[in-house]
């Protein structure tokens, strides 16, 4: 009796055992399972993540490129709009300057300069037809520009001081002691003939003397930046830095009799 109960117990504990077995085997393969199940919709995921990668770069490669086009369109106004600021500040300094003038000028536009490095040369857009003629002055507000060399009935040809076949005759405004500036092709001018015992010195101002009736008196040729002796001991010489950025002209007046 007692062996049969015995028998039971181990049946049962056995049968246990198998219970727990089969359970935990239907466990482990229920995890496979589950992530097999789970492929398509991984896949379908990762593929509309890609897919909505792909719209989203293009639609943000196309904003970016509207973008841009935007900012260089707008640069680009920006960059006019301070042009037509400038210009116009330009103009009005030359209005106010005309006005005040002692002398009768024909205003006029630098429309191009001469293309080689041996002389300096600006074409404006003013000739005979507006009463320009061979020799007469070219200023600005500032100062001595040139002289005009040759005339058309709609343009005319400009000579600058910078350049060494143009002299003018000058003063030292300051002294009084005369000279004769002439062009070196850069950015300064000389100031030749003066004697050894002649007062000038740095920051004197040079104005034109009147000498040469295409020049009027007292226009403002420059400012001394150095004087020297000549090579041969006899005199002096002096570096003049214009009045003008002659680089830089883009408006002149004629002056006219």
């Amino acid at each position: 009796m007692l062996n049969l109960k015995n028998k039971n117990i181990i049946s049962y504990f056995l049968t246990g055992l198998l219970v727990l077995f089969i359970a935990g085997s239907v466990s482990l393969l229920k995890i496979p399972f589950l992530d097999i199940s789970k492929i398509p919709s991984i896949v379908l995921n990762s593929a509309r993540r890609e897919l909505s990668g792909i719209i989203f770069y293009h639609r943000n490669y196309v904003q970016n490129e509207r973008l841009q086009n935007e900012s260089a369109y707008l640069r680009q106004k920006i960059n006019s709009l301070n042009e037509i600021y400038l210009e116009n500040l330009r103009f009005k300094k030359l209005l106010s300057y005309k006005q005040e003038s002692p002398f009768k000028v024909i205003s006029a536009k630098v429309i191009t300069r001469s293309p080689d490095n041996w002389s300096s040369v600006v074409i404006i857009d003013k000739g005979s037809s507006s009463g320009i003629i061979r020799g007469q002055a070219v200023i600005n507000n500032l100062g001595l520009i040139g002289r005009v060399m040759e005339t058309t009935a709609f343009a005319s040809k400009v000579m600058l001081i910078s350049d060494p076949n143009l002299s003018v005759s000058a003063i030292v405004q300051r002294s009084r002691q005369e000279g004769l500036i002439t062009g070196t092709l850069g950015t300064q001018l000389i100031m030749k003939y003066l004697p050894e015992e002649a007062d000038i010195k740095v920051q004197d101002k040079i104005i034109t003397s009147g000498m040469n009736q295409n020049y009027p008196k007292g226009i403002l040729i420059g400012s001394v930046v150095e004087v020297a002796h000549e090579f041969s001991s006899l005199g002096r010489y002096a570096i003049v830095r214009p009045a003008v950025n002659l680089s830089f002209v883009e408006e002149v007046f004629v002056i006219v009799r």
